[in-house]
């Protein structure tokens, strides 16, 4: 999975489908565990189906950065059929959600430049 730092505080992950993807988040998982105090952009364009251990996982991903971290998790590019995984569990009131990366990465930079003033 590349794993991009997009900056010193944005890290850029972009999915696989499974069972690519569980392998993905275990990765992210690890590295965020380690040490991680930035933003996180995660890129599903490439990601059409989502099942229960890749959701525990992104509920991880969310505790680690949002809630222990102070920081902030977009998932972005996710197709119609992995959008409706997140509406049926109701899971899209817990992230935040962008329509690409570039407006995922726009999002977190402008989230930050508000919380510095």
């Amino acid at each position: 999975m590349p794993i991009q730092d997009w900056s010193e505080d944005i890290i850029v992950a972009e999915l696989h489908d499974d069972p690519a993807c569980t392998d993905d988040l275990n990765t992210l998982v690890e590295r965020l565990t380690e040490k991680h105090d930035g933003d996180l952009v995660v890129d599903f364009s490439n990601v059409s189906y989502l099942n229960s251990s890749n959701i525990a996982k992104l509920l991880k991903l969310r505790k680690l950065v949002v809630i222990n971290g102070r920081r902030k998790m977009v998932l972005c590019a996710i197709n119609s059929h992995v959008w409706g995984v997140f509406l049926i569990t109701g899971l899209e009131r817990l992230f935040d959600f962008a329509d690409s990366v570039s407006l995922g990465l726009a999002s977190v930079q402008i989230d930050s430049e508000s919380d510095a003033r």
